[in-house]
Parts: structure tokens; sequence; C-alpha cells
């Protein structure tokens, strides 16, 4: 029987977010940052909003081909339940991947419509509330633009304005990328300095040769060192360098974290809500960190992760943004940025009923996009 709850439409749009310059790391080179959005209706009018990127993947087909006609119809008090079909509905689709990202969307936007049927902003409906939380600035983008004297004076200024946290992507080489951060370290000596290595590596000893030329640093992290799916390797590598190791950013899947936490490969797992099955699959990878005793953190989508980590107790995770319009997330740059306080600590986003505004019309519709229920305009 149909309710004001009752979820009546789930509608996808995707956008090709343009970058001031092509993002190359090795063989994986960045024309544009896509991204999809997702609107779900429900009875009442009421509508719940998520995105993320779709890294190249069909997320909007997979929404549109078996996931919103799961949802659509059903209750949205009933969304845990309904998230855990659409998964067993299809397992080899739905678990890791394209799917899993496309659930997520999904999963996320009913947890935004059921936050605003309470008119309540998502932290406060699941319980918890909105606080300062540390932040990092995603630095050196692009990275063909970013010499090394470039990200001094970016990181400069930035720790002028409060920043106290710095992560970098690699650069064109590895001398170039060891350069960057050398001139980070130089405009910021206190901070907290990471790397983000974005699977370029593929042996132990190459990457284990690098993280070591750096650690006179006092590198808070090194992440995503070699391309996902050998939990043994990294377990190898992390025996052989001083710096805390971080995996996972577009992770997920069946196995994810199981694997990492029994190899003893990882410092830090971490979690991308977008990507890992939501509010509703998301926890779980949390609860199996803390049941095994590691670390966890999240990964970019701050609109997103800092209220809902928030939320759940762990404002001491830092959540990350990229300098805004330097081609690490668009989107997001589009949407309320933040502001830093007092210990390099981000003030909590202005609340509003769900996760507030995650869409910014002018913005999506200025960028070539794929809209055919017309959800942007």
């Amino acid at each position: 029987m149909s309710t004001l709850s009752t979820i009546t439409d789930i509608s996808v749009a995707t956008i090709q977010g343009q970058l001031p310059a092509p993002v190359v790391f090795g063989d994986w080179v960045m024309n544009h940052r896509e991204f999809v959005v997702v609107r779900l209706r429900t009875q009442s009018g009421h509508e719940g909003w998520a995105f993320t990127l779709t890294r190249d993947g069909a997320i909007a087909e997979q929404i549109r081909k078996t996931i919103g006609r799961t949802y659509v119809g059903t209750d949205l008090d009933n969304r845990a339940t309904t998230f855990r079909v659409a998964k067993g509905r299809s397992y080899g689709s739905h678990s890791a991947g394209v799917g899993l990202r496309a659930l997520s969307m999904v999963d996320l936007a009913a947890w935004d419509a059921a936050a605003k049927m309470a008119d309540k902003s998502i932290a406060e409906f699941l319980g918890g509330t909105a606080r300062p939380m540390p932040a990092t600035a995603i630095i050196g983008y692009p990275p063909v633009l970013m010499p090394p004297e470039k990200v001094r004076e970016q990181v400069a200024g930035l720790y002028a304005d409060g920043w106290r946290r710095f992560k970098a992507p690699m650069g064109q080489t590895l001398e170039i990328s060891e350069a960057r951060l050398r001139a980070a370290r130089a405009a910021a000596p206190d901070a907290w300095l990471g790397t983000d290595l974005v699977w370029m590596f593929t042996s132990v000893d190459d990457a284990a040769g690098y993280a070591n030329r750096i650690a006179d640093l006092g590198m808070g992290c090194i992440e995503d060192i070699f391309p996902p799916g050998n939990a043994g390797k990294l377990a190898e590598l992390r025996k052989r360098v001083p710096m805390p190791i971080w995996q996972g950013d577009e992770q997920g899947g069946s196995y994810y974290p199981e694997a990492l936490i029994m190899a003893g490969s990882v410092d830090r797992v971490r979690v991308d809500l977008t990507c890992m099955g939501g509010i509703t699959g998301g926890r779980a990878i949390i609860d199996e960190c803390l049941a095994g005793g590691v670390d966890f953190g999240p990964h970019m989508f701050a609109h997103v992760h800092s209220q809902v980590f928030s939320a759940w107790g762990f404002d001491d995770k830092p959540v990350e943004w990229g300098v805004p319009w330097t081609g690490v997330d668009p989107y997001a740059d589009s949407l309320a940025q933040p502001e830093i306080i007092a210990g390099g600590l981000m003030k909590a986003l202005p609340s509003g009923p769900g996760f507030g505004s995650l869409v910014n019309r002018d913005w999506a519709l200025s960028q070539p996009h794929d809209d055919p229920n017309h959800i942007l305009d």
C-alpha cells in the first residue's frame, strides 16, 4: 500500500566536470572528472540527493537497469532491508565496483530523503551532532601545472589561512614528486604531511625505495601504493617503511576490509560511503575495523563524510578537501566550502535538512552533462 514515504522515482544524471589541465598518473589520464547525481523522490514530494565520481563506470545505467527498479515502490522506512534485497538480487554485480557504487548512491539518497522527511540534518537523524573536525587540504593539483615552487607557494597560503594538514599526489616523476613534498614541508614545517601514490607502484622494492627516500620529512602516511587486490604485498611493504600505510579509497567489495585487516596490511583503512555501501553498508566496514583494532578514516566527499562520521562519534577523523577549482573535485567546489578555525579544524558545515544542499544547478548546467529526466533543471 502506498504511503507518504513510498519511493516513487529514482532519476540519474551524469556531469563531466571540466579541469584546468589533464591529471596524469602514469597510464591513468583524466581529461575531466565525471560525476553521477541521483535524485530519489517519495510520495510526499520529498527528495533525496547523492553524488560521487563515476570513475568511468556505467553507474547511471546500473541504477536505471536494476537498482532503481528494486527501490521504487518500497517504503523509505525500510531502506536498510531494500539495500540488502538490491544487493542480493545480483551479488555478482552489486557486491563491488560499479554495482556497489551505484547501490551506494541510491542508499545515500534514501537516507537524505528520510532525514528531510523527519526535518532533521543527517547528523541529527543518525542520533548525533555535527562537530568541528580535522581537515586535510589536497594540494599539488593539477600535477602538470604545479612544480615544487608552486606547491610551496600554495601550501604557504593555505597555512596562513589556518590549514595544518596537507596531502599531495604523485608528480610526473619520482624526483619531482619528492621535490614537491620537500617544498610543502619547507612551507609548513610543523604540519601533518601525507602523499597519495595513486597506485603507481608494482613492486615492494620500488615502493620501499621511494618511501624511505622521503622518510626524513616525517610523513604522516603514504596511501594507495599498489593497485587493489594484493593484501600480502602491502603487508610486506608495511614491514619495510617507517610511516603509516593507508589503503582503500576506491576498493570496497565483499572482502573489504577483511583481507587488509587479516593480513596486517595497513595502519588505516580508507572508507568512502559513496562507493562502499552508503550509510547502510558503510557502517559495517567501520564496525569491522573497530572489531579488528584497525584505524579508519574517510576519503574525500566531505559534505557527506563530515556529517556522518561526526554523528557516529568519529569527529577526530580528518576529512579531505581539494583546493577549489584545481581539479580535485569540481562538483564539491561548487558547494559550501570549509571554514578553518583554531588548530586546523574545520567548523561544522551549515546544517539543513538531510545532507543540506548537494546540487548546484548553475554549475552543473554549465558543464557537459547527460540528464534525460531533467533533474538538474
